[in-house]
């Protein structure tokens, strides 16, 4: 009978244990602290011919391409039936776009609730090279790492982003 208590009680204080932490974990969600990087928003980097470059990958890697590169297509892992895109983009290797930053190269991260994220980065003294700006796919802003890397923050809007390649006519590589 002993036993038979031992192993409720035992039970009985796993399950308010897991309960009590779960509401814990609720509460800290709800403070109001700021998500980061959910994924990579996109891969830019610089070559002498974007177009041949776009081509060759095309024509070996199999990814389908416009004018801007190509967007891979996938699906987030916490709902499988919500599409997410990466986009994918070679830049002419005189472009300015990844100035003041001197790197061949940018990353963009996807994130979520960008204002909150670039009010936090201010009052970090992260260094935001622009203000935020919205179309229709989502926002944007820029800020410089440690080593002075540009990156662009991206807090997308995917179903206006699938409609904006649909209505240019372009595949995504799935």
């Amino acid at each position: 009978m002993n036993k038979a208590i031992i192993i409720t009680l035992t039970v009985a204080a796993s399950f308010l244990c897991g309960f009590a932490f779960k509401t814990a974990l609720v509460r800290k969600e709800g403070t109001g602290e700021v998500r980061r990087a959910t994924g990579i928003g996109g891969i830019f980097f610089k070559c002498k011919d974007p177009k041949k470059v776009r081509d060759w990958r095309s024509a070996h890697l199999g990814l389908n391409t416009n004018q801007y590169g190509t967007v891979f297509e996938w699906r987030q892992g916490a709902n499988t039936n919500k599409k997410e895109f990466t986009q994918w983009s070679p830049f002419n290797e005189k472009t300015k776009y990844f100035l003041p930053s001197t790197r061949d190269f940018m990353i963009n991260y996807r994130v979520e609730n960008l204002e909150a994220l670039v009010a936090e980065f201010k009052r970090d003294s992260v260094v935001i090279l622009d203000t935020i700006e919205t179309y229709s796919y989502g926002k944007f802003a820029h800020i410089l790492d440690v080593e002075l890397n540009k990156v662009e923050l991206w807090e997308p809007n995917d179903v206006a982003y699938e409609k904006l390649g649909n209505d240019m006519g372009s595949k995504t590589t799935k």
